[in-house]
C-alpha cells in the first residue's frame, strides 16, 4: 500500500524593522477584510439573504476595495485568503465542528497567507534566505531545505514572525510495525508518563522557565489593563509562554526520536 506524505515546516523569521512593518500591515489587512466579511455575513443573514464567501468577495472587490487606496499597496492574495478562511469557518460551524465565527483582534493570532499565483510568482525556499511573493527576500534563523512550495503562511507569536509551509514527499510503501505500542500521558508535574510506569521528569530549563513565567504572570496581574506597562508585561508573558512551549516540544521530540 502506498500513500502520500506531507511534512510541515514552521520557522522563525529574521526581519528588519521595515519587514516587520510590512508583515504587520498584511496581517492587519487580512484581519480587516475578515471582520468586514463576518459583519456583512451577519447583517445579510438577518435581512433574510443567503450569503456566501464568494458573494461577499465579489461585492468587496467591486464596491469596497476601490474606496481604500492603501489596499492596492499590499498583496491581493491576503484579502482573497481572508474570504476563504471565513468560508471555512462557517463550514465548520454548520457541520457542528466549531463555534460561530468570531471577530479577529489585533495581536491575537495575527497571520496571512500568500501563494505562487499558479506559478506566476515563484516561491524560493532553501538555505537561510527565502523569496516570498510581494514580500521579497527574507532571512530565517535556521537553514531550510531547497523545496518547491505553492503556499506559505506568515504568523505572529509573542512579538516574533514565523514562516509556515508544507511540502509533499514522494509516495512510500507502508512498512510492518517493528515495535509494540505504549500509552503516553503528557502532564505538568512530569514531562511524560508511559503506560509501562516509566516516568520522564521535566527538564531543568523547563522548570526554570515555568517558575519565571509564574512571576511574570503575577507582575502582569498587578498592572492596569490596557496601559502601556500592561502591554509590555503582557508581551513578556507571551514570550515566556512561547519559550516554555518550545522547551517542552524540543524535549518531547528528543524523547520520541530513536
Amino acid at each position: 500500500m502506498r500513500y502520500n506524505m506531507y511534512i510541515a515546516y514552521r520557522t522563525k523569521l529574521k526581519l528588519n524593522n521595515q519587514q516587520r512593518t510590512l508583515m504587520a500591515q498584511h496581517a492587519g489587512y487580512g484581519r480587516w477584510v475578515y471582520n468586514w466579511g463576518l459583519r456583512m455575513w451577519m447583517e445579510s443573514y438577518r435581512s433574510g439573504l443567503k450569503p456566501t464567501a464568494n458573494k461577499l468577495k465579489k461585492f468587496f472587490t467591486n464596491h469596497v476595495k476601490p474606496k481604500y487606496p492603501w489596499m492596492s499597496e499590499l498583496s491581493s492574495k491576503v484579502y482573497q485568503y481572508a474570504f476563504i478562511n471565513l468560508g471555512d469557518a462557517y463550514d465548520r460551524f454548520f457541520k457542528g465542528l466549531a463555534e460561530y465565527p468570531k471577530f479577529k483582534k489585533k495581536y491575537h493570532h495575527d497571520s496571512f497567507t500568500l501563494d505562487d499565483g499558479g506559478g506566476e510568482r515563484l516561491i524560493k525556499i532553501g538555505g537561510y534566505k527565502q523569496k516570498l511573493p510581494f514580500i521579497g527576500w527574507v532571512k530565517t534563523w535556521e537553514e531550510l531545505p531547497s523545496c518547491q512550495v505553492k503556499k506559505v503562511t506568515i504568523s505572529r507569536q509573542a512579538g516574533d514572525w514565523y514562516l509556515s509551509f508544507a511540502i509533499e514527499l514522494k509516495t512510500a510503501a507502508s512498512t510492518e510495525k517493528e515495535f509494540g505500542t505504549v500509552g503516553v500521558d503528557l502532564g505538568v508535574n512530569a514531562l511524560a508518563t508511559l503506560s509501562t510506569g516509566e516516568v520522564f521528569p521535566n527538564p531543568k530549563p523547563l522548570r526554570k522557565a515555568a517558575k519565571k513565567l509564574a512571576r511574570r504572570q503575577h507582575d502582569l496581574s498587578r498592572k492596569v489593563s490596557g496601559s502601556s506597562n500592561y502591554k509590555k508585561a503582557s508581551l513578556k508573558v507571551a514570550k515566556l509562554h512561547d519559550r516554555v512551549a518550545n522547551i517542552r516540544a524540543d524535549h518531547l521530540h528528543k524523547l520520541t526520536t530513536f
